[in-house]
């Protein structure tokens, strides 16, 4: 029955794709055989790579990423970087590296040109290599490539322990050309992640035969010979290829609307398997509406084994990897969690493929909010916990960890350039996050993911930039919510609304002397009364926000003021005193740096005691919602 409802929205999403680019430039083909030696943790690789220029100038010289030279020693940017305890820590028990036997154009020895390290810098994740002439715009070069990757203790998502392997960045990797003819290089930092062209992927992976591979798109062909298992899988329109392999897999598959899926994972894991396959149950055809329909035929999922944790949590195209202990609990929802965030970076790292070093926010702050606006529509208020009664939602969690850094430094900056990977995390993850739920609170959801659709259909496969994200969402909004993003993102953008004053008075004729006939206060009662909420805006954030008065007789109304300005001053009348005031009643501006202060009193409400009861009651109230419901 569950399969169902999968299918209608399938068949629904193609008719509304109708900005996605069906397939994107095609620039870098790599046709490659790896063998891997369990015993000695290698990996040996060789094959052809074409690439085109496809940018408006001339090169002479292309660009390498060596990623698996960030474990060779203690002197590369990866391993010296003064990060903190942020995705792992400490030091491979092994070393790993990468080790180019041969890179050759039409017969010429390119490698022996090779530039592997800066002046200055040992670290050789980033290679130069120069051209024996120019490659002319449109103009495509094959390249004949050999090499040895040594992997690492797993470390950073990759490598190996026992005869567990997760394979990834192990192969030399062509740096992306931009339009303009630059190069998108840089080394393996720390913190950052990847950015590459798209083109088709042709591996041959040869491993011993009571191995199970999980690897990047479909296996078009699979064997045994010789005692080896050999699969070769190919796949088009993705950005790098990563596999694992390992002689204590069990598996789990199911098709979900028009993908098959595959959980591999360690014996004894199989409810997280469950779990994991449950999640993409909802996931596939959630995103497919949301974002536009998931392109490939093949998805795997790899739950690491305990030993290995670090494998964990990590996505590439077509296969992601999972994580979490198989003795967790139901109701702690880590392995759904884990399992919807990498899946959703099939769209922000796969799909859209913006700049992962210079605009990290773009791939995993707006991944945590897919993630968590994912995991509100399917658990509900208790899509983080929901265990013997209480609920926390993932949205929560988010808006907690971001307040914790909102001061410290801008959201929209390199991921290397974030002084600690607390920092980095509270805010690429949690603060975008936080930024895009309150305007979805406070513009309403559909529009909200109706801005959020347009970015990821008309930005699929064509590497945008922040402003791209910003243009969407103007289109949706206007100038001030563009304008808001830009504060938000890039000036450390805050916002603090607070009641600063509540005056209430009975209507009455004007008192005083009057044409020589004086007029006592309280002459003439009209049985109204009228007063005003004075309400401030702090910080630079301006949004709209909703002020709810509330009479001694319980009667209430709402306002909005748009946020422009400091202050607003609400008007009141009616027929029982203004009793208090509330700004932001709903909690929709997560982004407020100050709950306790959204709340006041007017000095002819209550005794003076009585108030600051009510205050105190609200301001706890108000405390336990923010962790609960914000």
């Amino acid at each position: 029955m569950r399969w169902l409802p999968v299918a209608l929205v399938f068949f629904a999403v193609d008719a509304r794709a109708d900005e996605m680019l069906e397939h994107p430039d095609d620039v870098v083909d790599y046709t490659l055989k790896a063998s891997l030696d369990p015993a000695t943790h290698t990996v040996h690789g060789e094959g052809t790579i074409v690439w085109r220029n496809k940018s408006a100038a001339s090169v002479k010289e292309l660009w390498l990423h060596l990623y698996l030279n960030a474990f060779k020693n203690e002197k590369s940017v990866f391993l010296s970087e003064p990060v903190g305890q942020f995705r792992g820590g400490g030091l491979p028990k092994d070393w790993g590296f990468i080790d180019v036997k041969k890179l050759s154009l039409a017969g010429d020895d390119l490698w022996k040109g090779v530039e592997l390290s800066r002046p200055g810098s040992p670290d050789q994740t980033d290679a130069r290599v120069p051209l024996p002439k120019e490659i002319a715009p449109g103009e495509s070069i094959t390249l004949e490539v050999a090499f040895d990757s040594k992997l690492p203790t797993v470390l950073e998502r990759t490598g190996y322990v026992g005869t567990f392997h997760m394979i990834a960045q192990w192969f030399p990797k062509i740096a992306r050309l931009e339009p303009d003819g630059t190069w998108a290089h840089f080394p393996f930092h720390h913190l950052a992640e990847f950015y590459s062209d798209f083109g088709t992927y042709d591996v041959t992976l040869d491993v011993p035969e009571n191995f199970t591979i999980g690897a990047t798109g479909p296996a078009i062909e699979t064997k045994k010979e010789g005692g080896r298992r050999i699969e070769r899988h190919v796949q088009a329109d993705i950005h790098d290829f990563a596999w694992t392999a390992w002689d204590k897999f069990e598996s789990r598959s199911e098709k979900i609307g028009p993908v098959d899926v595959t959980v591999l994972y360690p014996i004894g894991y199989r409810v997280d398997a469950e779990r994991e396959l449950a999640t993409m149950c909802f996931a596939l055809p959630h995103y497919g509406e949301k974002y536009g329909a998931y392109p490939y035929s093949v998805l795997t999922l790899m739950h690491p084994p305990m030993t290995a944790p670090e494998a964990g949590g990590m996505e590439y195209p077509t296969l992601i990897t999972t994580g979490g202990p198989w003795y967790g609990p139901p109701g702690v929802l880590f392995v759904e969690e884990v399992t919807i965030h990498e899946f959703g970076h099939q769209y922000f790292y796969g799909l859209i493929a913006s700049d992962e070093v210079t605009w990290p926010f773009m791939d995993e702050g707006l991944n945590s909010f897919a993630e968590q606006e994912g995991m509100q529509t399917w658990r509900g208020n208790g899509s983080a916990l929901d265990l013997f009664g209480l609920r926390i939602s993932n949205t929560t969690v988010q808006s907690i960890l971001s307040r914790h850094a909102e001061h410290n430094e801008p959201v929209a900056q390199p991921a290397w350039a974030f002084v600690s990977g607390r920092d980095y995390g509270r805010l690429v993850y949690g603060r975008t996050s936080t930024i895009l739920e309150t305007l979805r609170r406070v513009y309403g959801d559909e529009r909200m993911m109706k801005a959020f659709g347009t970015y990821t259909r008309r930005q699929r496969f064509k590497h945008p930039v922040p402003d791209d994200l910003f243009v969407a969402f103007e289109d949706e909004f206007g100038a001030d919510v563009r304008q808001a993003l830009h504060v938000a993102f890039f000036e450390r953008g805050w916002i603090d609304y607070a009641v600063d004053d509540v005056v209430t008075r009975p209507v009455h004729d004007p008192a005083g002397i009057f044409d020589g006939k004086t007029i006592a206060p309280d002459t003439n009662l009209t049985g109204e009364h009228e007063g005003f909420a004075l309400v401030v805006r702090r910080g630079t954030i301006v949004l709209p926000v909703e002020v709810e008065l509330v009479a001694q007789d319980g009667w209430r109304t709402r306002v909005t003021w748009d946020g422009h300005g400091d202050t607003a001053r609400i008007p009141y009348k009616g027929k029982s005193p203004l009793a208090f005031a509330v700004v932001d009643p709903d909690h929709k501006v997560l982004l407020d740096g100050e709950f306790s202060n959204n709340w006041g009193a007017s000095s002819a409400a209550s005794r003076p005691s009585t108030r600051r009861t009510l205050e105190r009651t609200t301001y706890w109230s108000e405390l336990l919602a923010s962790f609960l419901f914000p």
